[in-house]
Parts: structure tokens; C-alpha cells; sequence
């Protein structure tokens, strides 16, 4: 079995994300990046279905510009086997990247595709789902638990409710969620030989893939600052500011 994992580079999650002056986007240069946390779940669990003994390879994708490889690397380093790195300066909508794993899956012949439920800077949560219905395939999204049976993979999912347990065929995709595991360290002596593990470079036309986008950007703006708090004497004041101020009761 073949799994491949999905990967994005993002501003690291320690840093305080700043809006550019002019508005059209989050300030990236010489910013911290490092890979999406949900990714590293991700790679984490592909690594021990590897190490269980259900794979034979793990492969780690990422599209974006040519510094989206050294989250490759990183995803190397970890144990990852190879590395495919879909080469574009272009701003990537979900369906397009999507439509870009689905494109690798196929190529590579990949049994399990494992990605974040979502990414910490757009927060979209929605190339998983996409995904899956692209290619056909049943989905386990917000997994918190995967074993590989006979039958396919039997998943624990988090939903509102509590925990959800379900049976899926494979070939199949899940969405990593956050109780899944606690990813491991890169060792140094992984790093140094995730230097030499291969990455395929490709570009969106080598998968047959348009980069068309059909969201515009209009303005991003920090929130507003929220107003100080107020103390109140008692129960009663709290009342009346709840109805007669605020207005929710």
C-alpha cells in the first residue's frame, strides 16, 4: 500500500500574523513559515502505518512556490520516503489543489491519502471533501483514530456529538484531526538524510491541471478591537445591561 500525504507551507502557528499595509493580503516575507500543523498529524500517522507494517511507501506532496519544498523536506526528514513538489506561483483555491492531489494520487498510485482536516491560514476545510468526491472514493473526515483491517480502515471520527466509529473501503481518504497523535522530531541525522531522499518536480500542465481560481480577494483587515469590559455590581445590573444595552435578552 501507498499513502500519500498532502502538505502546506504556512506562516509558523508562533507567530503573530500581520496584515500588509495595503490591505490585499498577510505580510510572508521574512516571516517564519514552517509546515501546517494538521499536515505534520498527517505525515505522523502515514509514518506509523508505515512502521506497523501496512505500507510499503510514504510520499509527500506540496504545490506552491520553490520554497514549498523545504516542507517537503521537512515532511522527509520525518521518515517520508520521496517527494513530489507541484511547482506554481499561483494562489491555490481548494478545488484546484484538489484537483492537483487527486492528479499525484493517480500518478503514484496512492491506496491512502492522509491530509489535514484544514490549514491555520485560510481555515477553509475543504480540499479533503473535495477531494474525495474528485476521485471517488469514500471519506473519514476529522479522524481521530485509523486502523488498517481486511475490509479497509476502521476510524474513530470527532463530531458534535462525541466520537463516531466507522468502517470505510479502501482506496480512501481521511482528514486528520488534532487528537489523531503528537507528531515526532526530526532527528539530525534524519535531516541530513532527507537531503538526499528524491523530490519530483512537476508543474500543474504536467498533470493536465488549469489554475483557474473563482474567488477575488477584495480586502483583508485586522478585526476590530473589542471594547474594554465593564464591572457591575450584582446580579440585577447584569440583567439590565443584558436587556436594555446589549439587547440578548
Amino acid at each position: 500500500m501507498k499513502v500519500l500525504v498532502p502538505v502546506k507551507r504556512v506562516i509558523d502557528a508562533n507567530i503573530r500574523v500581520r496584515v500588509k499595509s495595503d490591505n490585499t493580503g498577510v505580510e510572508t516575507a521574512n516571516v517564519k513559515m514552517a509546515m501546517n500543523p494538521f499536515c505534520e498529524i498527517a505525515v505522523e500517522e502515514a509514518l506509523r502505518i508505515k512502521e506497523a507494517g501496512n505500507a510499503e511507501e510514504v510520499i509527500v506532496m506540496s504545490a506552491g512556490p520553490d520554497k514549498a519544498a523545504e516542507t517537503i523536506r521537512t515532511g522527509l526528514a520525518m521518515g517520508a520516503d520521496r517527494g513530489v513538489h507541484v511547482n506554481t506561483e499561483e494562489s491555490l483555491e481548494p478545488l484546484v489543489i484538489a484537483q492537483l492531489i487527486k492528479a499525484v494520487a493517480e500518478k503514484e498510485g496512492a491506496d491512502l491519502v492522509i491530509l489535514g482536516k484544514q490549514s491555520i491560514d485560510d481555515d477553509n476545510n475543504q480540499t479533503g471533501q473535495m477531494l474525495a468526491a474528485l476521485m471517488g472514493r469514500p471519506l473519514g473526515s476529522y479522524i481521530s483514530k485509523i486502523e488498517k483491517n481486511d475490509g479497509g480502515f476502521a476510524i474513530t471520527r470527532e463530531i458534535d456529538a462525541g466520537l463516531e466509529d466507522l468502517q470505510i473501503a479502501s482506496p480512501a481518504v481521511v482528514t486528520a484531526d488534532l487528537r489523531l497523535n503528537e507528531p515526532r522530531y526530526a532527528s539530525l541525522p534524519n535531516i541530513m538524510k532527507a537531503k538526499k531522499k528524491p523530490i519530483d518536480a512537476l508543474s500543474p500542465a504536467d498533470l493536465g491541471v488549469e489554475v483557474k481560481n473563482r474567488l477575488e480577494v477584495l480586502k483583508v483587515e485586522d478585526p476590530p478591537a473589542r471594547e474594554a469590559g465593564v464591572m457591575v455590581s450584582g446580579a440585577s445590573e447584569l440583567v439590565d445591561k443584558l436587556k436594555n444595552e446589549a439587547k440578548v435578552i
